[in-house]
């Protein structure tokens, strides 16, 4: 017991603290994968890094999920047609990914963050929680909801991290729900895939327990203190945590482009 617990320890000291402020942010707003899987990978290899951080945040999804769904801020029906949508965008978007470069993507994702946040600015009324009720369920409704799943789900497939937070922009840009539901009802997306991605690592043996039950329980922990957060504070906390997600993201594309040339420069 004592080797077990000095082969890890450093793991655990690294990556648990990081992947419950992963977890209390990917409740709220989404993007929380931006701040574990950098954890993870510090310690494990990137494989099993992203295989253990799928096994967390797949369990801390459904504990929030069903948080949210306890307080009625989830829209079933919706969430299940785009869930649908997602399982068949994700494997697409990867297939895509092959052909398109990495320099391509990145400057695609710079030019598309800032325009999400400024879009944002500029509707401060966006989700609001005292907006009109969603109109009634229709074959329309059904339509936009599949290509949301469809295309966001596309998007991770291609290129991954933000999922959760543009699920949210999207059911409440195209769809009108408030941004509290739409954290809602993208958990159920979110499970949805990453479930799926779950199965395909545990096929081939890639998680590594050790490190991911201590992590799930740190998910599962982080999860519901983000989902009490949004419950609590509504779409303002919801808001606000989505710029910082859109901050992470643009910093991290921006990094990931300019890397190569800032260790050059320090003779990297």
């Amino acid at each position: 017991m004592t080797e077990f617990i000095a082969q890890y320890a450093h793991i655990w000291l690294v990556a648990l603290p990081l992947v419950f402020l992963g977890a209390i942010v990917d409740s709220v707003a989404g993007g929380g994968g931006l701040i574990t899987l950098p954890a993870y990978m510090m310690v494990l290899p990137p494989h099993v890094a992203a295989a253990t951080n799928k096994f967390a945040a797949s369990f801390g999804t459904l504990s929030s999920l069903l948080r949210f769904l306890k307080s009625g801020q989830v829209h079933l029906k919706i969430s299940l047609i785009a869930a649908i949508g997602a399982l068949i965008g994700s494997p697409i978007g990867t297939q895509i990914q092959m052909f398109i470069s990495d320099d391509l993507l990145n400057k695609m994702m710079l030019i598309i963050l800032p325009c999400v946040a400024v879009f944002m600015v500029f509707r401060r009324d966006l989700g609001a929680d005292n907006q009109t009720e969603l109109a009634p369920f229709s074959g329309k409704i059904a339509v936009q909801s599949f290509l949301i799943g469809l295309l966001i789900g596309g998007y991770d497939g291609l290129v991954g991290p933000g999922t959760g937070t543009f699920l949210i922009l999207a059911f409440t840009a195209v769809l009108g729900i408030p941004l509290l539901s739409s954290s809602g009802s993208a958990k159920v997306v979110n499970f949805a895939s990453n479930i799926a991605a779950l199965v395909v690592y545990l096929i081939h043996g890639q998680v590594l327990f050790a490190v991911g039950i201590p992590a799930l329980i740190c998910a599962i922990c982080g999860y519901q203190v983000g989902a009490n957060m949004a419950l609590k504070g509504g779409g303002k906390v919801v808001r606000g945590l989505i710029f910082v997600v859109l901050g992470l993201m643009i910093v991290k594309t921006g990094y990931t482009m300019l890397s190569p040339q800032i260790s050059a420069a320090f003779g990297g």
